[in-house]
């Protein structure tokens, strides 16, 4: 029973989509004009951004008099809120569960705000478990959060495969550990020179596939 380590975010859980869904949202309510949907997109990318800055960009661009810190709980609620779990998805994660693999949550983030996007859309009922860096102390691609969470679910990394979209903390944390990957290209191509994944696929149905192919 191998161990298959997932990314969460826009691998498990479609980030991109929610965080829109409420950007829009949110400069409606402030009376910003649609089109800044796009400054606020580059602001965020794609999630690399600190929550923080984020928050003082939206302060900064719009002499909001909010403060910061509601600035940054909005930003957490609001795309959970916006999250769920895609049916594919879940069938994909059993589908591996019953062909003996132990799916677990590998991801960077704010324990908040990714446990409950774990619970709050049932994907908890899919996964053995999960890991989160803030928790963890130590993010991808460092080599020892994915020994946590083996450790936490009490099996060998040796056999395992690593799943998820971002080239650096994903597929260059599956190299630094020794582990095959799967990349989610979600339309992008290739281009870092130092490592490459083992597989690419362009959703998890077949990153799955893939795995179990291999």
């Amino acid at each position: 029973m191998p161990l298959l380590l997932l990314d969460l975010d826009n691998t498990l859980l479609d980030r991109e989509g929610p965080f829109r869904a409420w950007g829009e949202r949110f400069l409606d309510s402030i009376g910003a004009p649609p089109t800044d949907i796009d400054w606020l997109l580059s602001v965020d990318a794609d999630g690399l951004t600190d929550r923080w800055d984020v928050a003082d960009a939206i302060r900064d661009r719009y002499g909001l008099r909010m403060p910061s810190i509601d600035l940054v709980e909005e930003l957490h609620d609001g795309v959970v809120a916006f999250t769920r779990l895609d049916p594919l998805v879940a069938c994909a994660l059993r589908i591996a569960d019953d062909a003996g693999w132990v799916p677990v949550v590998v991801t960077n983030g704010t324990s908040r705000q990714q446990d409950a996007k774990i619970r709050q859309t049932g994907l908890d009922r899919y996964v053995a478990d999960w890991v989160i860096s803030e928790e963890a102390g130590v993010s991808k691609p460092n080599p020892r959060i994915f020994a946590l969470a083996a450790q936490r679910a009490r099996m060998p990394l040796r056999g395992a495969w690593v799943i998820g979209d971002s080239p650096e903390a994903d597929i260059g944390g599956a190299t630094a550990v020794g582990l095959p990957s799967v990349w989610l290209h979600r339309g992008r191509r290739w281009s870092d020179t130092r490592f490459a994944p083992t597989r690419t696929a362009d959703g998890l149905i077949a990153a799955v596939a893939a795995v179990l192919a291999g």
